[in-house]
């Protein structure tokens, strides 16, 4: 798949890792970039056109897919973050709506788009996962288990796909300096790195992309005898 003459469909577009993306497509020779947001005047990259989207509305998803016909590669970028623990006085809440946005979001969307990229020769889905994925801090487990799902997700959709021709990769990070870290004292990568790493491991044909030293480290602790999704020995 190549960024090059590529017609691009970005969710959560308006800011943070999904503006990036639009950026470097529109840098990197897309001939059209659809952001798609809730309000799409939040939406102001010249040259990407706006679209409303609340990815957790199926009718709504359809009519995007039915606007942008043309589009052969889906980034499912938005994404939202509760910040709470297990056993936080709100933690049902916070994962239901955690779940609703970053599981069922990017599979109400591809479930969407995939007609449409079916028609356009197969094209590419990438989804925007964590290395949270794989690991849960206290702090954040409600959001952990949502991008746990969303692997899960992400490897059906590849080997449902997989027929019509569709690449998906699923990319991996860690912290990045947007908004939804901004409280977290930590390392942070920078979105445009990520996109570019991203980006790159789309056009060489990969399935993942580890786009920073922290997934990649986390990644290979999963085979560990004591694998480190088990967490520090008590």
């Amino acid at each position: 798949m190549k960024v090059e003459n590529a017609v691009a469909f970005v969710t959560g577009a308006n800011r943070g890792l999904g503006l990036a993306f639009a950026k470097a497509l529109i840098a990197g020779g897309a001939r059209k970039v659809y952001g798609a947001a809730r309000d799409p005047d939040s939406i102001t990259l010249p040259g990407v056109t706006p679209v409303r989207l609340d990815v957790t509305i199926e009718d709504r998803a359809v009519a995007a897919a039915r606007a942008a016909g043309d589009v052969d590669l889906l980034i499912n970028n938005a994404g939202i973050a509760r910040g709470k623990g297990l056993f936080a006085p709100d933690s049902v809440a916070a994962a239901r709506d955690e779940f609703e946005t970053n599981v069922f979001g990017p599979l109400i969307v591809s479930r969407a788009f995939a007609p449409v990229l079916a028609r356009n020769g197969g094209g590419a889905i990438i989804n925007v996962l964590s290395a949270l994925s794989w690991v849960s801090f206290p702090s954040s487990a409600t959001y952990s288990a949502s991008k746990a799902g969303a692997w899960s997700l992400t490897n059906g959709l590849r080997n449902e796909l997989r027929a019509q021709k569709t690449q998906v990769l699923a990319l991996h990070v860690g912290y990045m300096d947007t908004d939804m870290a901004a409280r977290i004292d930590a390392p942070k990568s920078r979105p445009e790195d990520v996109v570019k790493f991203t980006l790159e491991t789309l056009e060489a044909g990969g399935e993942e992309a580890l786009a920073d030293e922290v997934s990649r480290s986390i990644k290979k602790g999963l085979s560990a005898e004591r694998g480190i999704y088990l967490g520090a020995p008590g």
